[in-house]
């Protein structure tokens, strides 16, 4: 990687951690302008500047406002380069459903990787936010999914993860798909005292255990 898109990655991301939406656009330009990887820019760059503010508001240094300067930055960035990543082709594409938790409004990270994994070549389907378990069973099953991703910020709302996999126990379908689960108050040690099958901490990681999952060969 050259010392120049290096150099764009954390500029990017400082653009985000600063709240600034101009920094963010007329980066994210010189991305695309120079030639530089649409991914990576929005992984080592609009989303770790998410996640530098996001530690600071678990700090109580940032609060609500601030996150959301922050996260209007990143969306500002993630317009421009979205439309740049190269699509990651399959023989088949394979199927996930994702949401928030019900009783969950926070979908910044949910997001994110939603628009990384498609870019990893995977059909997501966007259940949105405040989602009961009961419709992540049913869509899944509906959609003929092969993976479901669910995502909470509040640790009041981790226990609908756990009704998800006992829904799907109990209709006798949890074999089909393969669950992850992710989000600040998230654990690995959490995914699996719920029985899912994965946990990711980023969107980036998110986008290798779902193919590793699905049984697609992941490249570094």
């Amino acid at each position: 990687m050259s010392s120049r898109e290096n150099e764009l990655q954390q500029l990017l991301s400082d653009s985000v951690f600063d709240m600034d939406e101009d920094k963010a656009a007329e980066y994210s330009n010189s991305v695309v302008s120079e030639g530089f990887d649409a991914y990576a820019a929005i992984d080592r760059g609009l989303a770790h500047g998410m996640d530098r503010a996001g530690k600071l508001f678990e700090d109580g240094e940032y609060f609500v406002p601030e996150l959301i300067l922050c996260s209007d930055a990143m969306y500002t960035g993630l317009d421009i380069l979205k439309p740049h990543l190269k699509q990651d082709e399959h023989s088949r594409k394979f199927k996930a459903v994702i949401g928030v938790i019900e009783g969950d409004t926070h979908d910044i990270g949910k997001n994110l990787v939603k628009i990384m994994t498609e870019a990893g070549g995977l059909d997501l389907i966007d259940l949105g936010r405040d989602v009961p378990p009961l419709t992540f069973v049913e869509r899944a099953e509906a959609e003929n999914a092969e993976l479901i991703l669910i995502s909470t910020l509040m640790t009041t709302t981790m226990a609908g993860m756990e009704k998800v996999v006992q829904l799907l126990d109990e209709r006798g379908t949890r074999n089909r798909f393969k669950i992850m689960v992710g989000g600040g108050p998230v654990s690995a040690a959490f995914a699996k005292k719920i029985g899912a099958d994965g946990y990711a901490k980023n969107a980036a990681e998110a986008v290798r255990l779902a193919k590793s999952l699905l049984g697609i060969e992941v490249s570094e």
